[in-house]
């Protein structure tokens, strides 16, 4: 299996090779011999004298060949080329490549840069605190005043609103991202990377991990990386499966990636459009410190969830409740060490 460390581009090497046009009388010599027209020795005395030119000097016409086959070959090489060229060009196309220039890239400034590398380094040491127990959350501690705000499946075409929101709010999130949407939407990471919000790893192409290979899941988290450091963010060190699948083979891949599952205590069912009211309500009812509430910020028409942020902010705050990032929320109130490996959940 292919690792962060030992990750290499590799070229294929086709072989090419030019055809070639020869004299064709032999073949009609050939052809008559094959005939039974006259003996076959002398048929092919006849030919071979066909062939040559009276006194020993060579074909009037072999430099006519020579030209026809020199233009073969230029021809077969131009089409060879053609070839590589179409092939290399649908391949690239089916998958976006996470080293292709992007028109939306995160660019701090200098002072946004330093906070945001301090914060970060808050953020790993954290981090590595809760994976040196236990592999897998579903919420942070009891003991503190904390909620983690997170969404799942974008960027999408909801997602700039969604920040934008939250930026009015004052209010960080935790933002888990496919891959693969970012060659559409990454102005929307952007946003968020800007607004000092985190961003999680949601796989490449969200597919049920549960049923992929060891290999195939280890790409799906990789890939997703790549795509989140080429628009200009820290390495994830979150995952959040999708539609909460997972198995023994996924802490494995997690571990040889050093990221923490991040699962979630709440779910809101806001990808169903249950309606501004109804999200806003399960948000609130299983609020408590340490809860982990799951919402999304693509994936469908998000209008409802960006209606429902500020009365949950309300809500929450009401009750002297702040709503943090997941790191945060590691930071300052870490989940308690001995609680069993969460199986997999139904959401996300």
């Amino acid at each position: 299996m292919t690792r962060w460390d030992d990750w290499t581009w590799q070229e294929s090497s086709q072989p090419s090779g030019t055809p070639t046009a020869g004299s064709d009388a032999p073949i009609r010599v050939a052809e008559r011999a094959r005939s039974g027209s006259g003996d076959a020795e002398d048929t092919q005395e006849n030919g071979r004298a066909a062939a040559r030119p009276a006194g020993g000097g060579r074909a009037p016409h072999a430099h006519v060949f020579r030209r026809r086959r020199a233009a073969a070959g230029l021809v077969a090489l131009a089409i060879l080329v053609l070839l590589i060229a179409v092939i290399g060009s649908k391949s690239s196309s089916g998958k976006s490549h996470p080293s292709a220039a992007r028109a939306h890239v995160a660019k701090l400034t200098p002072s946004a840069a330093a906070l945001a590398a301090e914060r970060s380094a808050d953020e790993q040491k954290a981090i590595n605190n809760v994976l040196s127990y236990t592999p897998a959350v579903t919420s942070g501690g009891a003991s503190g005043n904390e909620v983690a705000l997170t969404f799942d499946d974008g960027p999408g075409p909801y997602t700039l609103r969604l920040v934008a929101e939250l930026n009015k709010l004052k209010v960080h999130a935790t933002f888990f991202a496919i891959g693969n949407q970012e060659q559409y939407f990454s102005e929307g990471t952007v946003a968020e990377i800007n607004s000092g919000d985190v961003i999680g790893d949601h796989t490449e192409t969200h597919p049920m991990m549960a049923q992929l290979s060891s290999h195939d899941q280890y790409n799906e988290l990789f890939e997703q990386m790549a795509q989140i450091e080429a628009t200009g963010g820290k390495r994830p060190r979150l995952f959040r499966p999708p539609y909460g699948s997972f198995n023994e083979t996924t802490f494995k891949e997690l571990h040889h990636l050093r990221l923490l599952m991040i699962l979630w205590s709440v779910d809101t069912g806001d990808y169903t459009l249950p309606g501004t009211e109804v999200i806003v309500q399960r948000a609130l009812e299983g609020a408590k410190p340490g809860a982990i509430i799951l919402m999304h910020d693509a994936g469908g028409d998000r209008s409802e969830t960006i209606a429902a942020l500020p009365q949950i902010v309300a809500g929450l705050r009401k009750r002297g409740l702040k709503p943090v990032t997941v790191p945060q929320l590691l930071q300052d109130d870490p989940p308690p060490h001995g609680q069993p490996i969460p199986t997999a959940l139904s959401g996300g």
